[in-house]
């Protein structure tokens, strides 16, 4: 059992007897009232979304859900398939791929995360390496402070990068907030 406050985007907590996926938590603390923590919902049985308002201290049952290490092998519309190590495959829905859509590439690795035997979603690495394939040239003289420019990676996804970056290099993504990291 974990207390509301405690329950982090990408738990799975049960509420109601069904499954949900947490994609938001907003915590606040009101004057004098008790805090309470905003929940944004994702049934894993029907993909149905709600809102939750909890009292911060509610205590809930929290899943811990099944993952496997697999590899990105195709699109077969709406279905992402991955394979794991012993061939095996797995589909997973396109609204359920969620952020991970904007880094997908072949051949990429990830974890397929699995409820009661069902592929449900994907979470990546915290970073991955891309080639940015199209960014502006610096313009000279814009030095002062941390000056950052829009680029776009083959899957269409728009990061900012710093102006030294240029088109063809390639950079480090975390994966968990959409930033740039590093030049590799």
């Amino acid at each position: 059992m974990k207390i509301a406050q405690e329950i982090r985007a990408g738990n799975v907590i049960m509420n109601g007897g069904n499954p949900w996926v947490v994609l938001k938590t907003e915590y606040s603390r009101g004057g004098r009232n008790a805090a309470t923590v905003r929940m944004k919902l994702k049934s894993l049985l029907n993909n149905q979304g709600t809102e939750i308002v909890f009292k911060a201290d509610d205590k809930m049952d929290q899943i811990v859900l099944d993952k496997k290490e697999c590899t990105y092998s195709y699109f077969a519309d709406p279905m992402y398939v991955w394979m794991d190590t012993e061939y095996n495959q797995y589909e997973v829905e396109a609204e359920n791929m969620g952020d991970a859509l904007s880094y997908l590439e072949e051949g990429m690795g990830a974890e397929v995360v699995f409820y009661e035997g069902k592929a449900i979603s994907v979470e990546l690495p915290t970073s991955v390496e891309r080639e940015v394939t199209w960014t502006e040239p610096a313009v000279k003289g814009d030095t002062s402070g941390k000056v950052l420019k829009p680029a776009k990676i083959a899957t269409g996804f728009e990061v900012g990068v710093p102006i030294f970056v240029n088109q063809g290099d390639r950079i480090e993504i975390d994966t968990r907030t959409g930033e740039y990291r590093k030049r590799v």
